[in-house]
């Protein structure tokens, strides 16, 4: 018994105390109280109303090109008339990823009311229902949600560019919403010295406890030597130890975007 002993006392003397420390923690895990509130009420901001959707365009490759066109020619129209209480917040195409896809952000100021008074106004939009039956010719697939953004991230705002995206989706273990941004609310500290935290969203409408973090990079050596860089932070492999475990799928887009989107 003697050597094994032995060979474990040295292997000890290989960690340092910040590792043995961070290990020691890992052993528990992190508890979350029973709340009586919604998750989407206690994670959301409270300064604002502002309700997101996000749509995914799979379109026809041949027309992907047309797409793009019509599109750059149309919503900038609506992002721009003050009687719509919309705004553009991105559009992109999805780089790697799914291919010949097509990746919109919008804000509605105003929450629910907002789309709904939208909804309603584009009912009558001939520009508008015009350009919805032509670009129904060009799609493949389409799907939508209703996003919240996490009050502890960055509120998208226009950027100059130019950027690559990321759009990193996780699809979480129902329930655990309220601990990924116990976690997150944390977390997000280790990524925003280089401003690549664009938003945090989770949904209300469609697939149900999905999370979208959007990130924005100079390109893709960038993108990895900032990840890298995290882990090099006391605090961010707890982040992820503690994450993990409620992830049921996840997904990454890299993403290029449109000459109309307001994130360049």
């Amino acid at each position: 018994m003697a050597p094994r002993l032995c060979s474990i006392s040295a292997a000890a003397r290989f960690y340092s105390k910040d590792n043995e420390g961070s290990w020691f923690r890992s052993l528990f895990v992190h508890k979350v109280d029973p709340r009586k509130d919604a998750h989407s009420t206690l994670l959301s901001k409270k300064e604002t109303s502002n309700l997101y959707k996000i749509q995914f365009h799979n379109v026809k490759p041949e027309c992907l090109d047309a797409y793009n066109s019509l599109t750059e020619a149309v919503l900038p129209k609506l992002h721009l008339d003050e009687d719509y209480p919309c705004s553009l917040v991105g559009n992109w195409n999805t780089w790697y990823g799914e291919q010949d896809q097509a990746v919109h952000l919008w804000r509605f100021s105003g929450g629910y009311p907002a789309l709904m008074d939208c909804m309603n106004k584009l009912k009558s939009n001939k520009e508008y229902l015009e350009f919805r039956k032509e670009r129904s010719q060009m799609l493949l697939s389409r799907r939508n949600q209703m996003l919240l953004e996490f009050s502890f991230w960055n509120e998208p705002q226009p950027r100059a560019g130019p950027n690559i995206y990321e759009l990193r989706t996780y699809k979480l273990k129902p329930g655990t919403m309220i601990e990924w941004g116990n976690n997150w609310a944390r977390a997000i500290k280790y990524r925003q010295e280089n401003q690549e935290a664009v938003g945090g969203f989770f949904s209300q409408i469609g697939e149900l406890y999905v999370v979208h973090h959007l990130w924005a990079y100079k390109d893709l050596q960038s993108r990895e030597e900032t990840r890298n860089a995290a882990w090099r932070k006391r605090g961010w492999d707890e982040n992820v130890y503690y994450t993990v475990p409620l992830v049921r799928h996840m997904e990454s887009r890299i993403m290029i975007p449109l000459k109309i989107s307001p994130l360049q």
